[in-house]
């Protein structure tokens, strides 16, 4: 029954866009016959919203990987730039929130910390269908250039941030994780939630031994749910992080497919001296920057799927 909804989704938006094609070609034919201009506006209108749909599905026929369909943690950590990088993590904070909003999607934060000019680090929970599919793309270095807004002598900045993306498991996927492989912090939240938050050690902090990698976790009230949602995060990441070393030793018995670049740095967002957002894995340029940092991502995704789509055939 699942795949069959799966199939459903895919097939009947495709099915409205045949269908909204048949009958604007009917109406185009009957305006020309008879000379009436006066459709041209709502032919135009559309013929546009037709073309929006079709790149929709266009892209969500390049999701079959086995977690495409999952929700998502996303979690950005400011790098080289001090104050400047810590800005730029809340820039693309808001960034991804406008552009999960924009799809209907659900944002949770689930930890964050702050520092001086913005953010070090947050991890954030993206809930909706392909939400992993599509920010699977987001991962990797993200660059700023820009005057800084922090520099008296008006100075241009580079600024660095990492960005990476890991499905939201269900119970179904096993990930064997050892206690003995794990360190266990707890600390007290900051920010709001009033004096329990705040007085309590509630948060908490996890850390798998083995391959350094660190989750943490003070959204909710209580230590329990806290480590809970930790270990969910933990479980995800554990997950990806063996998933792409699997990856590394294929591609290292497949040295003809090693042209792919792989790069950390993925994409530079310029807003001085020029206007200028440019994927360097895809090559795409878009001069607005002021669109992509209000969520206008989806032609960097679509783009870089079409990347890997053709790499793996």
């Amino acid at each position: 029954m699942g795949r069959l909804a799966e199939l459903r989704r895919r097939v009947e938006p495709l099915e409205r866009v045949r269908t909204g094609y048949r009958e604007m070609r009917e109406l185009y034919e009957l305006a020309l016959a008879e000379g009436d201009q006066t459709m041209d506006g709502d032919i135009a209108a559309t013929l546009s919203g037709l073309e929006t749909k079709v790149d929709e599905q266009t892209t969500l026929a390049l999701l079959g990987g086995q977690d495409d369909e999952a929700d998502a943690f996303l979690t950005i950590h400011s790098g080289a730039g001090g104050t400047e990088a810590c800005d730029w993590v809340s820039m693309l904070l808001r960034m991804y929130t406008r552009w999960a909003e924009g799809r209907g999607y659900g944002v949770e934060v689930l930890d964050l910390h702050g520092a001086e000019g913005g953010i070090k680090s947050v991890t954030i929970q993206v809930t909706g269908q392909y939400a992993f599919g599509y920010l699977k793309a987001e991962g990797g270095i993200h660059r700023l250039v820009r005057i800084s807004p922090f520099d008296a002598a008006k100075r241009r900045h580079t600024s660095f941030a990492s960005v990476a993306a890991s499905p939201v498991l269900d119970d179904t996927v096993v990930v064997d994780i050892r206690p003995e492989d794990l360190k266990v912090d707890t600390y007290k939240s900051g920010g709001a939630g009033g004096q329990h938050v705040n007085k309590t050690e509630s948060a908490i902090r996890i850390t798998h031994v083995p391959t350094g990698i660190i989750v943490a976790c003070q959204s909710e009230r209580s230590q329990i749910q806290n480590r809970a949602t930790a270990m969910k995060v933990l479980k995800s990441k554990l997950y990806e992080h063996y998933k792409e070393a699997q990856d590394r030793e294929r591609q290292a018995r497949e040295p003809e497919k090693k042209d792919i670049s792989w790069g950390n740095q993925i994409r530079s967002y310029v807003f001085q001296p020029y206007q200028l957002v440019k994927d360097h894995r895809t090559e795409r340029e878009v001069s607005n920057v002021q669109a992509v940092m209000d969520g206008g991502l989806d032609g960097f995704i679509q783009e870089y799927l079409k990347l890997i789509s053709k790499w793996r055939s």
